[in-house]
């Protein structure tokens, strides 16, 4: 079977761009895979046309690394794997950079016909942010895709009840064990300058505000302050952070790395003790930096969100959104007074990753869904926004038929 797989790919800093790397040669042992990344992406409708392929399938996020991917999604209908649940952040920063003010507003109506008058307006202003949460703009997607896959059922059945007519399955989120050398605990902490009998907290990822780096940086200070003898790790890519250097709170005890390679994250992992995995507010999203986490046996702490309420409580220790600097206070204390804990946590949540989220998994899961997707048929929907059906050839056409060229060339088929 071939695929045509459109992903951000490395050397993208993006976490779809890992996933993608790591997945692909488990799926290309019984699939043939072409790479559609945006350097790539204009070679696919002629490949297409000369060799068709078996399905489409498209690695879709709320980040601006995966805005290519809309100028196909309506017109090669696939498998839409969602990697986020809510995509209004990518489409407004996308269409307004652009100066296409209309086409926003053409798109957000058509996905949300009953939202306030008033909205659209105030987005359109630059007063957006937060509040975009509120209105996905799925609605395009979810009618144009063959089928829609995310990475957890209770998304899954939040869209099924949003999306009745969309098929919809759910693909295990996979992460493969980090590796890092024998040494590289104490060689890695000696270059932080972190003595090896500090207790190290650790946050992995992209280092924004959702991932709550404001209260978990206020709570490490506080215990700090009360005596206890920790380090906070901030392990990635973060604008407001300065990389390289060390955060004046907590005496030098905060140390901001920048960004690392993939290759290099176990050596990180190896260091840490506790790993702060919150993220508030959420597209829904799973969290591959989590995974990462127990792959690694490392003990975790997760924000308490409702579509993670499968998640056992023996696998994570959970900060509870309404009173969330008292509930990460007490959580971090705990793991900073027992280590007993630590090691029960690491131990359960390494059991849970291989039970449910090895690479295996995520490509047997794969494996059965594109399956599902090539089976059906694309849907035909005739009342999408202008500017998904619009090729924008009409001046060429207009040239050729005046040298009385009929032959159109330039329709996709």
């Amino acid at each position: 079977m071939s695929i045509a797989w459109f992903s951000p790919l490395p050397p993208i800093r993006s976490g779809v761009a890992a996933y993608s790397a790591e997945l692909l040669p488990h799926l290309e042992r019984t699939l043939t895979i072409d790479r559609f990344d945006e350097a790539r992406a204009h070679d696919f409708v002629w490949k297409h046309r000369r060799a068709p392929y078996d399905l489409v399938v498209y690695q879709l996020g709320n980040a601006p690394c995966h805005d290519y991917m809309w100028a196909y999604l309506a017109a090669y209908p696939g498998l839409v794997v969602l990697h986020d649940a809510r995509l209004h952040h990518a489409r407004a920063r996308c269409l307004l950079s652009a100066e296409r003010a209309d086409d926003y507003r053409r798109e957000f109506w058509y996905d949300h016909p009953d939202a306030p008058n008033g909205f659209v307006e105030y987005a359109v202003a630059g007063l957006g942010g937060p509040i975009y949460y509120f209105w996905s703009m799925l609605r395009v997607v979810m009618r144009t895709a063959r089928l829609v896959a995310v990475h957890n059922d209770r998304v899954a059945a939040e869209l099924r009840e949003s999306f009745p007519g969309t098929p919809i399955e759910t693909i295990r989120l996979g992460k493969a064990t980090p590796s890092s050398s024998p040494d590289a605990r104490g060689r890695t902490r000696a270059a932080l300058g972190i003595p090896d009998r500090s207790l190290v907290f650790a946050v992995f990822g992209k280092l924004t505000a959702e991932k709550r780096l404001a209260p978990i940086v206020r709570v490490f200070s506080s215990l700090v302050n009360i005596g206890f003898d920790a380090h906070l790790v901030l392990v990635g890519d973060g604008s407001e952070l300065r990389p390289g250097g060390r955060m004046l709170a907590a005496g030098g005890r905060i140390h901001v790395t920048g960004h690392v390679s993939d290759e290099a994250i176990g050596e990180y992992l190896a260091a840490a003790d506790v790993c702060l995995c919150l993220r508030w507010p959420t597209a829904l999203e799973t969290s591959a930096s989590w995974l990462h986490c127990l792959a690694a046996r490392k003990a975790t702490v997760i924000s308490d969100l409702a579509h993670l309420v499968d998640i056992p409580a023996s696998v994570a220790l959970r900060v509870d959104l309404v009173d969330e600097d008292e509930s990460l206070f007490a959580a971090m204390q705990q793991l900073a007074e027992r280590s007993a804990l630590r090691d029960e946590l690491a131990a359960a949540g390494h059991a849970y990753w291989r039970a449910h989220h090895t690479l295996e998994a995520t490509a047997s899961d794969y494996r059965r869904v594109i399956d599902l997707a090539r089976a059906r048929a694309a849907p035909v929907v005739t009342d999408l926004p202008p500017h998904f059906v619009e090729d924008y050839t009409r001046a060429a056409r207009e040239r050729t038929g005046a040298l009385g060229l009929t032959l159109d060339i330039l329709r996709a088929g």
